[in-house]
């Protein structure tokens, strides 16, 4: 299933605090991680895809940056960010 736009907005929403706020930080690791968990399931069916293994350790890199921006500037949302989306430090 890919992430389509009903559920990037529903991510910017749900992290973003209104429809407008697209670009802030916890919205862009909401959004690369719903991505994230699109492209492990397209990687356990086509094990042998290198391209979108490649792009996975992009994305997993650049939401790496993101979560350590956001420790650094706000570390009560960075814990929440995290408890939502069970990810793990």
């Amino acid at each position: 299933m890919a992430v389509t736009k009903e559920i990037k907005a529903k991510l910017v929403t749900d992290f973003g605090g209104n429809k407008w706020n697209s670009g802030s930080t916890e919205v862009q690791i909401a959004i690369l991680t719903a991505e994230i968990e699109n492209l492990k399931e397209h990687l356990q069916i086509h094990s042998k895809d290198n391209h979108s293994r490649r792009w996975i350790l992009i994305m997993v890199a650049k939401r790496r940056k993101l979560l350590n921006y956001l420790k650094s500037k706000n570390i009560e949302k960075y814990n929440e960010i995290l408890e939502k989306l069970s990810l793990r430090k």
